[in-house]
């Protein structure tokens, strides 16, 4: 190893350009993060990007992939049943854009939700009969019912959600979090992504790209954890390799690392000797995170039967609480199964059955464990579902409607009881109060205390931000 490190040094030290690179920027950079490392810890990278009062010190984030139908869970229109069958008004549709799936279709015909709703807790807010358990909690849940996007597929969509842009190659919101606060939990990821599938029988494939940290130093992107086997990839040491000789190989490629750093100043090298030492601190931490055996069977009854299979969204749901409670600021859970373009009268509940209970479950518990008032849950889809029908001859669904769809929220400050925003007599417009998804993101931000504006990332010499020169924070949702 020492001939290794010579030869090195030896051919780094002929590139004059490269050893006064490194001494500009790698020596001074070092010496500044040791400095530095302790607070940075804690506080997070960025605290000239905190200017805002936190109001949550976490995130869990449900996402709904696939866009859950609004019409048929939060937002009522029950005198749209006297219109049944009728064609959608073209004064309603207003020439907007349908994607091609419908765009042949003969009529547009309207279709209420078969599905009845009710009001709930002392706000009186209407949730659907296919979310009772939710439905429960409505005093502790802010809707937000005039959300509306510009893209209408899935792909662009949920990338828009989670990055900002349409276009793949930014940071995700979860990365961007962890670059503007770090963590205080050197011992797990400081953003973890989970994901699961529904028993509905049309899902979206998700990508990693969803959770990954784009043009930020890498060690910020989402750490995916597995639903079988090892959490983790390579979390149990080869046989023969115990922890002591892990530790050893690693403080080795550690001092590789420095000296490289040292030399040339690249700081994606940093962010690779963070990522290792965090993989060898996991392997202690990640096998005693997902042994529910701890767990009261009263706490494991609130999030129902499936919370003992591995990969679940139950399972995935008392995970995130077990998250939230050791310090990770911004976990994220991609659920899958919600684009029902067919069969929607036998996959919907199907999906909503999936769900409801843990969702409900996971806000009861935060709130028993005293964690609600400072985690900010967060619950939706890339874009609603239409009114009409698709293929309404064939058992059809309904098809992408970016104009008007519903978030849940609750904790984390905001208002609970509340329905923010209303949408048109179709469900098809936004009326009053339209909420747009960079209005969404530097609202969840700006709960954490991060100010959208002023938390970028110079990149090809210009600067950057999740919600890029839009966006404001929705005043009227915070408590």
């Amino acid at each position: 190893m020492r001939i290794f490190r010579n030869i090195i040094s030896q051919q780094d030290q002929l590139n004059r350009r490269a050893f006064l690179h490194g001494s500009a920027h790698g020596i001074g950079s070092i010496a500044l993060a040791g400095l530095l490392r302790e607070e940075v810890q804690g506080s997070g990278h960025h605290v000239e990007y905190k200017n805002y009062i936190p109001r949550a010190k976490r995130v869990i984030y449900l996402f709904q992939s696939g866009g859950p139908s609004q019409i048929d869970l939060f937002d009522p229109k029950p005198h749209l049943e006297k219109s049944r069958g009728k064609e959608l008004p073209d004064s309603v549709r207003g020439g907007q854009r349908i994607t091609t799936m419908t765009s042949k279709q003969k009529s547009l015909p309207i279709a209420p939700s078969n599905y009845s709703y009710h009001r709930c807790g002392q706000s009186g807010t209407s949730f659907s009969e296919l979310l009772p358990n939710i439905g429960a909690l409505a005093d502790d849940i802010c809707l937000i019912r005039s959300m509306h996007t510009e893209a209408i597929n899935h792909d662009p969509a949920i990338t828009f959600f989670q990055t900002g842009s349409q276009l793949a190659g930014r940071p995700s919101i979860g990365s961007w979090m962890s670059y503007g606060l770090g963590s205080v939990n050197r011992n797990l990821p400081k953003y973890v992504v989970l994901t699961s599938r529904g028993s509905s029988s049309d899902a979206q494939p998700l990508y990693s790209r969803l959770w990954s940290s784009g043009f930020l130093p890498t060690e910020h992107s989402g750490v995916k954890l597995r639903n079988s086997g090892d959490p983790v990839y390579y979390l149990s040491n080869p046989p023969g390799i115990n922890s002591s000789v892990r530790r050893d190989i690693l403080h080795d490629l550690k001092s590789l690392n420095e000296e490289r750093s040292e030399l040339i100043g690249d700081p994606e090298i940093d962010s690779r000797i963070s990522q290792y030492e965090m993989a060898f601190r996991m392997q202690s931490s990640v096998p005693e995170l997902v042994n529910f055996s701890d767990e009261t069977q009263s706490t494991l009854d609130l999030y129902g039967p499936d919370v003992k299979k591995p990969g679940t969204y139950a399972a995935n749901c008392l995970l995130a609480r077990r998250l939230a409670e050791r310090g990770v600021n911004f976990i994220q859970l991609f659920h899958m199964g919600w684009d029902h373009h067919f069969k929607l009268s036998q996959d919907l509940p199907r999906q909503c059955r999936d769900t409801d209970r843990a969702t409900a479950g996971l806000i009861i518990d935060l709130k028993q464990r005293g964690l609600l008032d400072d985690t900010l849950v967060v619950w939706g889809g890339e874009f609603g579902r239409t009114v009409y029908a698709q293929a309404p001859e064939k058992n059809g669904g309904r098809d992408h409607h970016p104009r008007c769809f519903t978030t849940m929220l609750a904790g984390g400050g905001v208002r609970g009881g509340h329905v923010h925003g209303v949408t048109d007599d179709y469900c098809y417009n936004v009326l009053d109060d339209p909420v747009h998804v960079h209005d969404l993101n530097a609202t969840i931000l700006g709960l954490m205390g991060i100010n959208h504006e002023s938390l970028t990332f110079k990149y090809q010499g210009r600067q950057y931000r999740l919600t890029d020169v839009h966006g404001k924070v929705v005043q009227e949702i915070i408590a």
